[in-house]
Parts: C-alpha cells; sequence; structure tokens
C-alpha cells in the first residue's frame, strides 16, 4: 500500500496529522506514506516515525502552471494507490483527479466530483481527531491515537548536553514559549501573550517553585519578547535556543512543565507527554488540545485577545 498525504500549513497542522499518519503505519505496517508539505512544515517529519518521503510544495505561494504540472508529474511517477488531503474546495478535488490516484480522500464540499471518497468534515472536535476522520475514506476506524513524536538519539544527547550547560538537569526545569511570532503579527493572528504579564507568572513559579529553574525558549523571532521579559523580572533567566525541532523536542520532553499559548511547541508537549498549561485567546482549546490530566489550559474570558488573560488566572491554574 503506497499513501499519500497532502498537508498544507504549519509545523502545527503536521504534528495534529501524526495520529492519522501513525493508524495508517500501524494498518499498513510494509506500506510507505508520503505527504506533500509547505517548505516551512518540513522539519515536523524529522521527528514522525511513519513517514518515508517528504516533498516539498508551497500550497499558498505564486504557483505557475509549471510548478502545478512539475507536482502533479512527481506524484504520478509514485503510483500511489491512495491520496488522503485537507481542504473541502474543488480546486483541493480536482488536483487529486488530476494525480491519477485511484482512491482520492478528502472531505465533503465543492470537490466532491473528483473524488473517490467524501468524508464529513465535523470542525466541533479535537482536530488530531477531525483529521483521523479521513481514514473512514479507506474503510478504516481505528480510534484515534494521542499524538506520538520520536526523537532522534543525536537530538535527546544535544538536550542532555544543554541541561547541563544550564545547570538544570539533575533539578529539573520549567519551560517557556512566550508565543513571539513575526507571521503572527504580520496576520493580525492573537498568540502573543505580553512580557509583563509572562513576568508576574514567572516571579510567582520562582516564589512557588523554588527549586525549579525556569527556562525560556529561544527561537529565530523570540529575541525581542526575551529581551522584555528579562528587563521585567527580578532575576535573570535561562535560555535555550534549539536549532531544530528535534532537539526542541528534546528539551521539552525532559522538562517537568511546559507553558506556552497555541503554538507547535504546545503540540511538541503533548507528543512528548510533558506537562504542560497553554494560553489561548477566543480560539476554543478542546479543538487544538486533547482532554488530558497533564494538559490544561486559559481561554481569554469573552473572546477577548489573548493579552486579556489576567496573569493571576494562570497562576491560579498552576496553584489551585
Amino acid at each position: 500500500m503506497r499513501v499519500l498525504a497532502l498537508v498544507p500549513g504549519g509545523i502545527g497542522d503536521q504534528l495534529l496529522m501524526f495520529p492519522t499518519l501513525d493508524s495508517l503505519k500501524q494498518r499498513y505496517p510494509q506500506g510507505t506514506i508520503d505527504v506533500v508539505v509547505e517548505p516551512r512544515s518540513q522539519g515536523a517529519y524529522k521527528i514522525s516515525k511513519s513517514v518515508n518521503r517528504v516533498w516539498n510544495f508551497d500550497f499558498k505561494g505564486t504557483n505557475s502552471l509549471a510548478d502545478w504540472g512539475n507536482l502533479i508529474g512527481t506524484i504520478r511517477e509514485q503510483e500511489y494507490d491512495a491520496v488522503i488531503s485537507l481542504g473541502t474546495r474543488w480546486s483541493v478535488g480536482f488536483l487529486l483527479w488530476l494525480t491519477g490516484i485511484p482512491n482520492r480522500i478528502s472531505y465533503a464540499g465543492k470537490g466532491d466530483l473528483f473524488l473517490t471518497r467524501a468524508v464529513p468534515l465535523n470542525r466541533d472536535q479535537y482536530a488530531a481527531v477531525m483529521y483521523h476522520d479521513l481514514l473512514k475514506g479507506l474503510d478504516l476506524s481505528p480510534e484515534c491515537p494521542s499524538i506520538k513524536v520520536n526523537i532522534p538519539k543525536k537530538d535527546l544527547d544535544w538536550a542532555e548536553a544543554e541541561q547541563i550547560r544550564l545547570n538544570i538537569k539533575d533539578s529539573g526545569y520549567i519551560l517557556i514559549h512566550g508565543g513571539s511570532s513575526t507571521l503572527a503579527k504580520q496576520k493580525g493572528i492573537d498568540k502573543i501573550y505580553p512580557a509583563a504579564s509572562w513576568a508576574k507568572i514567572v516571579e510567582a513559579l520562582q516564589t512557588k517553585l523554588p527549586n525549579l529553574s525556569v527556562v525560556l525558549i529561544e527561537g529565530p523571532e523570540d529575541g525581542e519578547f526575551i529581551e522584555k521579559l528579562q528587563e521585567q523580572v527580578s532575576k535573570p533567566l535561562l535560555v535555550t535556543s534549539p536549532p531544530d525541532i528535534g532537539k526542541l523536542a528534546g528539551m521539552i520532553g525532559a522538562a517537568n512543565l511546559l507553558l506556552c499559548t497555541d503554538s507547535a511547541p504546545m503540540h511538541i508537549g503533548v507528543g512528548v507527554g510533558t506537562s504542560l498549561l497553554a494560553l489561548f485567546g477566543p480560539t476554543d482549546p478542546a479543538k487544538l488540545l486533547p482532554t488530558e490530566p497533564r494538559i490544561m489550559a486559559v481561554q481569554s474570558p469573552d473572546g477577548q485577545p489573548i493579552s486579556a488573560i489576567a496573569p493571576e488566572a494562570v497562576i491560579a491554574k498552576l496553584f489551585p
């Protein structure tokens, strides 16, 4: 069985797709599962245990007919048995039809004419389960598993060395990912929690859990946020800068607690089994987080921006 999955979107979308790909691999252990993703998301599959090959295509970019033709030609050469894809637009169904793949599955919508199976789209559930529903188009109905990530040994080794460098390997630590993102700012996506509010939460953590160090995750776009936060806390905070998603997963997996906003690190935290608390603006946390005792969420009141969350509400959730 050779299956292709078209998964546009960011790293978070890829991680939410992992349970679907894992269920496919479990059903067809000798089969091949490939994915087509945007270039910005390719790194997610470094920690996937089920995907064989990753094809890059900028779905949202300015693509010429030749670009689309090259993608379709590449796919046709592989002679896949089935393709699953997110999306309901007619263009999605038309693209799947052009690939010549005999089994074409996507969500019910305007592109049904080009599909062999259209799966009803239920947005009122955890996104990983919503994606997992696509397997019904292959007459598969396993229970949706949890997100699981596979961290390469070299990344685990890097994370251990980083903990030694920060002098936190034996004492334990709390990780904070502030949610800073240039793309989020450009698109007006509400995922950035103010540094001043984070500072109050940090002070509470340091008071109530004095034996655990607080460590900030610094990504390529987090410099300004970390500088502001460092200015507002009484004691300098430790900073880690994992260079790729595997090493980031290694650091999250070894943490006692992850505090974050709706982001890729949040989904990694789910996948590695770390206790976490995530902050949300208007987005319903139940659509992006599974229901598990180790996972907590705080949502802004009355659909307000994430900045409307009072630090005291977060502290009360952590220390009821």
